[in-house]
């Protein structure tokens, strides 16, 4: 499953305009955080899955610690 995610991240990060890179890997993080904690996958192997740098782990984290706190706007 953390393959999965690491593909989905790596294309949120791939898509994201330019200046809004480390956004785009909070959204991720935001966006599927109860996937992620129900599932309890491990954020370091979803970023060895994708293309994103393995220090960018505390910014996954991040938007899993917003998501109680925000949501998506369409």
């Amino acid at each position: 499953m953390e393959k999965k995610f690491g593909e989905i991240l790596s294309e949120m990060y791939r898509r994201a305009p330019e200046g809004d890179k480390v956004t785009f890997i909070h959204l991720f993080g935001i966006r599927y955080a109860e996937d992620i904690k129900k599932n309890n996958l491990s954020i370091k192997r979803i970023l060895e899955y994708s293309t994103v740098k393995p220090s960018f782990s505390t910014e996954v984290n991040k938007g899993v610690k917003l998501a109680k706190y925000v949501s998506i706007k369409s």
